[in-house]
């Protein structure tokens, strides 16, 4: 019998050592905080019945407990239990560098966000470009999160795409480059001085990672809506879906000035992958001149991306005819680029309070729920034609405006604007014209452009 009993056990072991190793590894022992450190805020961690566990506390901002490993491709799958009253996520590919806001971290955070907003397993750029992938887009994403049961997350950052599944549903599908290794970190959302919110927790168990094989682990199943945020490129999706670049990184194929037959040979360059024009003392069109696109266009989807220095001011137009007979600037909607806080336009208007601000429709229509990434780093603007003459600005995400162009009510805007004046508006009704050409702005201020793409809406 107790032969018998040996040879089992012999086989068991032959069997298991036999079996191959699926690569997942344990990130969080379960029992103590080994092979991590805390940054930023000092919220406090324990470990309590082999779960993480973080609790609130005011005072203090973001608290992280970090890694001290790096990871760069892998595939992160872990449980989170938070206070429906708290917001948390999980940091990952995420830096903290003494050069870098004194060492605030920064990089991809999973979202987990309980409250009615629902973007649980979005993507936010903590510390840097703020929300990268929203849920607005994505209805079956907005309702996997439980808020009062544990939720199952995995992260798979796979090369420069990025997907989220929250309780096997698809929340993020991003395309993203901006950061290739960092640590992983389990966050404790700052309250400021909210009494009500101390002492709340937020936890999370069976925290495990996998570094090797992962194309083929991908987890399979409906993704969500696709997001591209690599420079200057597009996925094949995006091509498929009838996307193309109008500026490729390089050079400056499909512009040329405004009124001009050719592109500027002063007052814009190309350099890293950006397209820029120069600063030459805030005067509107007066050095290498206003570009435009050689293509016109009726109903489309454009989206770019801008990055201004300190009191810039710019714009980026649409529905230009230059039907004008002035040579200078051409005219057309804009969608307004600015330094609100710098720049005195931002103080002015003809008729309408605030209609000179970013992501405006300038001088007819202020912005609201802006979401600035501020001076210096990379917003995202995007203007949406529809096929019935609505359209819509966007900031980072958000959308900050709309209005019926051709309507009594737009027309009543024009009414109330600078563009009321015959000087600019000799060709017709303002800003009504079938089709016209994209036009960024030169206003003397330095500000650069990149991912420029566009789609045509039908």
């Amino acid at each position: 019998m107790k032969a018998s009993l040996k040879l089992a056990a012999l086989s068991l072991v032959l069997l298991c050592s036999c079996q191959p190793n699926d690569g997942w590894q344990k990130l969080f022992n379960g029992k103590d905080l080994t092979g991590f450190k805390q940054l930023n805020g000092e919220a406090p961690y324990r470990v309590e019945d082999g779960c993480l566990v973080g609790t609130s506390v005011t005072g203090q901002p973001n608290s992280f407990m970090a890694t001290e490993q790096e990871y760069g491709d892998f595939i992160l799958e872990f449980e989170a239990l938070c206070d429906p009253s708290l917001n948390s996520g999980v940091q990952f590919r995420s830096e903290s560098r003494p050069d870098y806001q004194n060492g605030r971290v920064h990089g991809y955070q999973c979202e987990m966000d309980p409250s009615d907003r629902a973007w649980s397993g979005g993507v936010y750029d903590e510390a840097r470009r703020g929300w990268l992938v929203t849920l607005v887009d994505n209805k079956l994403g907005q309702a996997a999160y439980k808020k009062t049961d544990w939720n199952k997350y995995r992260i798979e950052a796979i090369g420069n795409n990025i997907r989220i599944w929250l309780n096997g549903v698809n929340t993020a599908n991003l395309y993203d480059d901006e950061t290739a290794k960092g640590f992983i970190a389990f966050q404790v959302h700052g309250i400021g001085k909210n009494t009500e919110l101390e002492g709340k927790e937020i936890k999370w168990r069976n925290i495990r990672i996998k570094t090797e094989n992962l194309e083929a682990e991908r987890m399979q199943g409906t993704l969500a809506p696709e997001v591209n945020r690599v420079p200057n490129y597009l996925t094949e999706a995006e091509k498929a879906d009838g996307w193309n670049l109008m500026f490729d990184g390089k050079t400056t194929n499909g512009w040329r000035g405004a009124h001009k037959e050719a592109f500027p040979d002063h007052g814009w360059k190309v350099e890293d992958g950006q397209l820029i024009v120069l600063k030459s003392g805030g005067a509107e069109s007066t050095n290498g001149g206003d570009i435009v696109s050689d293509n016109e266009y009726a109903a489309f989807e454009l989206s770019l991306e801008f990055k201004i220095t300190p009191g810039a001011n710019s714009g980026i137009k649409y529905f230009v005819t230059e039907a004008e007979k002035q040579k200078g600037s051409a005219y057309g909607l804009e969608y307004q680029i600015l330094d609100d806080k710098l720049h005195p336009d931002a103080k002015l208007y003809t008729t309408f309070p605030g209609s000179r601000t970013l992501a405006s429709l300038y001088d007819m229509m202020p912005a609201q729920n802006k979401r600035f990434n501020g001076v210096g780093n990379w917003n995202q603007a995007v203007v949406k034609v529809f096929p019935n003459n609505h359209v819509e600005h966007w900031l980072n995400g958000f959308k900050t405006l709309e209005y019926e162009r051709g309507s009594d009510a737009f027309r009543e805007l024009v009414k109330g604007s600078k563009y009321a004046a015959p000087s600019y508006n000799e060709a017709g009704r303002f800003g009504e014209a079938p089709q016209g050409h994209i036009l960024l702005q030169d206003h003397g201020d330095e500000v650069a452009f990149r991912s420029i793409k566009i789609k045509e809406l039908k």
